[in-house]
């Protein structure tokens, strides 16, 4: 079965990771108008709220036309969407993953907890052998959250992407299914 045949739904203690929504804008238009959320992101800073609704619709688009998927991060005490993860690109047994969250919610173990659940998902039921993460050499905070959950940092990728007007560097990380099985307990 594919991840494209139906929306999975991923919980966990204090998260659902579920599809995103026209009602999440006004959610995303927090996370996405604040410039330390996206100092280092291909995206500029919102400014206006459709900018918001035009990304929920482009994560609709992206997943109808089984390019990605893109998971809210909801929190379960009070339904507030905390920021976004999931698969930028996916090929056959390898993806790409991506992920922001609201500054309110950085280093309280919720971008770890949702991408374990993703992880998780990927490796038992997509038939994914090796995930990939790219991040700009200066953000220091995704690296360390990637090296936490097992991924392996390749190298550099010189000039490798163009955003906010300048080449960027980009870091590759990876993390493989045996890997991943191998720092897993079994269930």
């Amino acid at each position: 079965m594919s991840v494209f045949d139906y929306f999975p739904v991923l919980e966990t203690p204090r998260l659902i990771l579920r599809r995103i929504t026209e009602a999440d804008a006004a959610d995303l238009f927090a996370v996405f108008s604040d410039d330390a959320v996206t100092e280092h992101y291909d995206l500029y800073t919102f400014e206006e709220l459709d900018e918001a609704y035009d990304l929920v619709e482009y994560f609709d688009e992206s997943y109808q036309y089984e390019r990605q998927i893109r998971w809210g991060i909801e929190r379960r005490e009070d339904g507030r969407l905390l920021g976004t993860c999931g698969f930028v690109a996916l090929y056959e047994h390898r993806g790409e993953i991506g992920y922001e969250l609201g500054r309110a919610y950085w280093r309280q173990g919720y971008m770890r907890e949702a991408l374990a659940a993703l992880l998780a998902y990927a490796f038992t039921e997509m038939e994914i052998n090796r995930i990939e993460a790219m991040t700009v050499p200066a953000n220091a905070g995704s690296a360390a959250l990637l090296r936490s959950l097992g991924f392996t940092e390749e190298g550099i990728l010189r000039e490798y992407d163009y955003f906010k007007e300048e080449y960027q560097d980009l870091r590759c990380f990876s993390l493989l299914r045996r890997e991943y099985d191998a720092a897993t307990p079994a269930s």
